[in-house]
């Protein structure tokens, strides 16, 4: 069956009765493979007695490929938005199984293997992911830097920010359940779909496993774009992760300015000394410390904001914030920052008024005053923008 979107939106969903298991295939020029993925998904739909739908999601073909998947038995969607993303939104929404099952039209992936991905769901999971690494990748399946760099640095991420232990977070194969699918509602049009899934399920409290699964090369030209879409997976998880991008970035830089700062405080004669050289680091602290408070600050910004826009949930630094940082609190911060880096300044002054060319070097005060009264402003500004994010 093929079912065209009317001009006023997405087609309706097809008016197929209830099945246990459907399986959503997104479509860009395979017809090569395409027909044999929908086949060996109704072969074990067949073999295991079970009520099934096939829904291949076109998005954009112009070799046939819609048509080869409706011949070998698919119900075929179009999605006119280009993107792995935007052709699952499609299928998903319209998929009418208790259980969910994706998976690539080039047939690197096995549809046979289904049974695999299921069983975890019966027992009470609500998504799995099939672990190619640990199943097997054939040779010639994934190219080396796809393989030994890209997978394994983003899955890392993911494992970071979403702190769901994943051995192959980019997997095209996986399961879920209808409920699972509607409560994690990932709406990323690209390649960081499968990203966003995970960090979602995190969030959400689903549980995720993962089972092993055999990945083999595939027919025809590759639709991946390794640093386009490995720069959108991280894009993604930057975005979607305030405390790592902002709050962790910019307390490892405030720890840094305050090495910085007590090396210059040691004295002109003094410093950091490797070998025999020394270092006499003039503005570094002020850099660090300057840039290191503005990122915490940031982080604290833009978590509210995302707090407050349903993108991620509420955890202990928001509440945090909110019982002990109101308005007043930070301003007094600020104004307290600003006023030290002023009173210190002055001192610096009168030394220099009263003791002229004896006055001793004071560089490294001066770089702790100006870092105190930028950082002062800053968090004293800051504090009507966090006030305003969450304001009732």
């Amino acid at each position: 069956m093929v079912t065209r979107p009317s001009p006023a939106g997405p087609a309706a969903e097809p008016a197929s009765r209830h099945c246990d298991v459907s399986v959503v295939i997104p479509c860009l020029n395979e017809v090569a493979t395409v027909g044999r993925c929908v086949q060996k998904a109704l072969q074990w739909f067949q073999a295991a007695g079970v009520q099934g739908e096939v829904i291949v999601v076109d998005n954009g073909s112009d070799d046939g490929s819609a048509a080869v998947a409706a011949e070998a038995g698919a119900t075929v969607l179009f999605e006119s938005r280009l993107g792995y993303g935007y052709a699952y939104q499609r299928g998903l929404a319209a998929a009418r199984g208790d259980y969910i099952v994706m998976g690539d039209a080039d047939d690197t992936y096995d549809f046979s293997e289904i049974p695999a991905l299921l069983a975890p769901l019966r027992q009470g999971y609500d998504l799995v992911i099939g672990n190619r690494f640990s199943g097997g990748i054939q040779p010639g399946a994934m190219p080396w830097l796809h393989r030994y760099v890209g997978t394994p640095v983003i899955t890392a991420l993911v494992r970071l920010f979403s702190k769901i232990t994943v051995g192959d977070s980019q997997s095209g194969m996986r399961a879920f359940t209808r409920e699972a699918y509607q409560r994690m509602q990932p709406r990323s049009g690209g390649m960081e779909f499968a990203s966003e899934m995970i960090v979602k399920a995190a969030r959400l409290g689903l549980r995720v496993t993962e089972v092993p699964i055999t990945y083999h090369p595939r027919e025809g030209e590759s639709k991946l774009r390794t640093f386009r879409d490995g720069w959108r997976h991280l894009r993604y998880l930057l975005l979607h992760t305030p405390g790592y991008t902002f709050t962790v970035t910019g307390a490892v830089l405030l720890l840094l300015g305050v090495l910085a700062l007590a090396s210059q405080l040691l004295g002109p004669s003094q410093g950091l000394h490797i070998g025999s050289l020394q270092w006499q680091p003039v503005f570094l602290s002020t850099i660090l410390l300057v840039i290191g408070a503005n990122a915490v600050v940031l982080g604290t910004t833009a978590k509210l904001y995302a707090v407050r826009h349903g993108i991620i949930p509420e955890d202990w630094e928001v509440r945090f914030v909110r019982r002990w940082l109101n308005l007043e609190v930070l301003l007094a911060a600020g104004a307290g920052l600003l006023l030290t880096g002023l009173l210190i300044d002055g001192y610096i002054f009168y030394q220099w008024a009263t003791l002229g060319s004896e006055a001793p070097d004071r560089i490294g005060l001066a770089s702790a005053a100006q870092a105190l009264i930028i950082t002062g402003a800053n968090v004293a500004f800051s504090s009507f923008l966090i006030s305003l994010i969450d304001a009732d």
